[in-house]
C-alpha cells in the first residue's frame, strides 16, 4: 500500500519545523547580540536629529530648513524615533530573544551547578597541566589531606566511583571550582532585561516636557503649561505632581581668560516651589546635574537666554504690546532670534522679527556679538504691518511670524525700514504706525520636568551588568584531579589540573598544591624531591573522562 503522505523534497520543512527553527535563531546568544547592536544603531537618530516629543521648537526649525527631506524623515518616523513601528519591533525582539535564550541556559546551570565534579580520566598524565611524585603516606592518608587541602582553596569534591572510570577502588579524587563564572554571564544577560524592562517602564508610564520659564514667572505642572510634552501611553493626568514653581534669579558665571573664554563657568536658577497649593515654600539653587525633586518628578536646567523687554504702541498711542519676549539663542554667542506680535495695534496689526545682540559691536562693518553676557544689548528687527493671521482661530507659534498675508514697513525710498535700538531708546515706526521701545532685558532658563518610574530597575540591571562582567571575567572555572596508588613501599601520587576557560596560570596553580600537599613551602623544592609538572604541551588539552 502506497504512502498517502506527501513526499517531501530534501531540507524541506514542515509548519512546525519551521517555527521551531525559526525560533531557535531568534533565541540563539549570536541573534539577541545582532538585535542589541541594531538596536544601538537605531537609537542614534533620537540622539542627532531633533525629537518631538523633546524640543518640538527645534524640529519646526530644522523641518524648515530642509524642506527636502522632511517628507522623507517623517514618513520613516525620524522625528519620534521612540516611538516608531520599527524602533519597537527592534525593542520587542530583542526582549523575546534574550528572554529565550537566558531561560534555556538559567536550568542547564542549575542542572550543572548540583551536579558532581567529574570523575578522574583514566591517565592524569596524559593531561598539558600535571605532576606526580612518591609518598610514604598510605593512599588512604594521601587522599585525607588532599580533601583537607582542596577544600581549603574552595574546591567541591567528589570521591571516585569504585564502578565508574575512575578505576577500581576509591584511589582518586576530584575537585571542581569557578561555578560562578557561568552565573556572572547569565546576570550580564539578565541585566540587559532589567535595562530595557526599566526604560519601557518609564516609557509607558512616565513622561517628558521641556518649558521655558520667565524670571519672575510662576509654573504650575499642568500639561498645559508645558512648550513640549510627551507623555507615555499608560501616563494620566492624575499623575502629575501638584506642584508650582517660581524662578526668582538666574545667575551665570562667566569665564574671562584663556581659550575658553566667553563660555559659562556655572549657571544657578534660584527657585521657590510648593509641592501643593497648601504646602509651605521651599528654596532650591538648581543647577547643571544638580536636579530638584519633588514627589516623583525631576527638574533639570538645560538651557537659557534673553529676553528683550519691548513696548509697542500703535499709531493712536495705545500699548499694543508690551513684556518680556523670549528669544532663542542661534550660536554660543547667545545671538538670539525672537519674534513679537501687536494683534491689537491700530490702524493695522503690527509684527516684529529679528536678532537680539547681547554685547553688539561692528566688525567690519558687520553687526556681531563679541560677549555672550548682555552687557552693551542692542534689537534689530524687521517690522511687518497688515494681516498676520491672528485672527484666523488656528494655532501658531510664538517664535515664527506669518507674514504671508502682510506688507512689510518700508523707509521712504523704498528700502526694508529696520529698528535697531539701544537699551532705554524708541523708534518711531513710518506711515504713523507707532513706536516701539527697548526698556530692559530679562534671562529665562529652559527646564526639562520629567517622571521616569524605571529608572531604578534600569540602574539596578546596569549594577547586575557590571557585577556580571566582573564574575565572568574574574572568575576561573578549575578542575584538580588527585590520584593515589601502593606502589611498593610508598605511595604514587599523581595530581593534574584543568582550566576550562583556558589562559589561566594552571601551572602555578598546580605547583601550589603540590606543594601544600607535600608540605613543602614553595613548588621548586617540590620539583627538587622528583615532582614532574608540565605546562606547556603542544598537544590539544583533552579530558578522557
Amino acid at each position: 500500500m502506497a504512502d498517502p503522505r506527501p513526499e517531501r523534497r530534501p531540507g524541506e520543512l514542515g509548519a512546525r519545523e519551521l517555527a521551531r527553527w525559526t525560533w531557535r535563531q531568534l533565541t540563539s546568544m549570536r541573534t539577541a547580540l545582532i538585535l542589541l547592536l541594531v538596536l544601538a544603531l537605531a537609537a542614534v537618530p533620537g540622539s542627532i536629529i531633533p525629537q518631538s516629543g523633546v524640543d518640538a521648537l527645534e524640529v519646526s526649525r530644522w523641518k524648515d530648513q530642509h524642506p527636502s527631506l522632511t517628507p522623507i524623515y517623517e514618513r520613516l518616523s525620524l522625528f519620534s524615533v521612540y516611538d516608531s513601528a520599527w524602533f519597537s519591533a527592534i525593542y520587542i525582539l530583542l526582549m523575546i530573544s534574550l528572554v529565550g535564550c537566558i531561560i534555556p541556559r538559567t536550568f542547564v546551570y542549575l542542572r550543572n551547578i548540583r551536579a558532581q565534579p567529574p570523575a578522574a580520566p583514566r591517565n592524569l598524565l596524559r593531561l598539558p597541566d600535571h605532576a606526580s611524585y612518591t609518598s610514604p603516606q598510605e593512599v588512604d592518608e594521601v587522599l585525607a589531606q588532599a580533601r583537607v587541602v582542596l577544600r581549603s582553596r574552595g574546591y567541591r569534591l567528589r570521591d571516585a566511583d569504585p564502578d565508574g572510570p575512575g578505576g577500581p577502588g576509591a584511589d582518586s579524587l576530584s575537585a571542581e571550582r569557578g561555578y560562578l563564572r557561568e552565573v556572572g554571564n547569565l546576570i550580564f544577560h539578565l541585566s540587559v532585561i532589567f535595562v530595557l524592562v526599566g526604560f519601557a517602564i518609564g516609557s509607558l508610564l512616565g513622561y517628558q516636557g521641556g518649558v521655558i520659564i520667565l524670571q519672575g514667572t510662576t509654573f504650575a505642572n499642568t500639561s498645559a503649561s508645558y512648550d513640549d510634552f510627551d507623555p507615555g501611553s499608560l501616563f494620566g493626568t492624575d499623575d502629575f505632581d501638584p506642584f508650582l514653581m517660581t524662578v526668582d534669579g538666574f545667575d551665570i558665571e562667566w569665564l574671562t581668560e584663556g581659550s575658553a573664554a566667553g563660555t559659562a563657568r556655572k549657571f544657578n536658577a534660584r527657585l521657590t516651589y510648593q509641592e501643593t497649593v497648601e504646602a509651605p515654600e521651599e528654596t532650591y539653587d538648581l543647577r547643571v546635574n544638580h536636579p530638584l525633586t519633588i514627589g516623583n518628578t525631576g527638574i533639570f536646567l538645560i538651557g537659557h537666554g534673553y529676553a528683550p523687554v519691548l513696548t509697542v504702541r500703535d499709531g493712536e498711542g495705545n500699548v499694543a504690546a508690551s513684556g518680556p519676549t523670549v528669544f532663542l539663542p542661534q550660536d554660543p554667542t547667545f545671538l538670539s532670534f525672537g519674534v513679537v506680535k501687536a494683534p491689537s495695534a491700530q490702524p493695522a496689526q503690527i509684527g516684529l522679527d529679528g536678532l537680539f545682540y547681547p554685547t553688539f559691536a561692528l566688525i567690519d562693518g558687520d553687526p556681531v556679538t563679541v560677549w555672550p553676557d548682555a552687557l552693551e544689548p542692542l534689537v534689530s528687527m524687521q517690522v511687518y504691518t497688515g494681516n498676520l493671521g491672528l485672527d484666523d482661530g488656528g494655532a501658531q507659534s510664538v517664535y515664527a511670524l506669518d507674514t504671508e498675508r502682510a506688507d512689510q514697513v518700508l523707509k521712504a525710498d523704498g528700502t526694508p525700514f529696520r529698528l535697531d535700538l539701544r537699551l532705554g531708546e524708541t523708534q518711531t515706526l513710518p506711515d504713523g504706525l507707532g513706536t516701539v521701545s527697548f526698556d530692559g532685558v530679562e534671562p529665562w532658563v529652559r527646564l526639562q520636568i520629567s517622571q521616569t518610574p524605571g529608572k531604578l530597575i534600569a540602574l539596578g540591571g546596569v549594577v547586575l551588568a557590571l557585577i556580571g562582567l566582573l564574575g565572568s571575567l574574574f572568575i576561573r572555572p578549575r578542575r584538580i584531579w588527585v590520584r593515589a596508588r601502593q606502589d611498593g613501599d610508598v605511595t604514587k601520587v599523581e595530581v593534574a589540573a584543568l582550566d576550562r576557560s583556558g589562559g589561566g596560570d594552571v601551572g602555578e596553580v598546580l605547583a601550589s598544591v603540590v606543594a601544600e600537599l607535600r608540605g613543602a613551602k614553595d613548588a621548586e623544592s617540590t620539583s627538587q624531591s622528583g615532582t614532574r609538572t608540565h605546562t606547556h604541551n603542544p598537544q590539544p588539552r583533552r579530558n578522557d573522562d
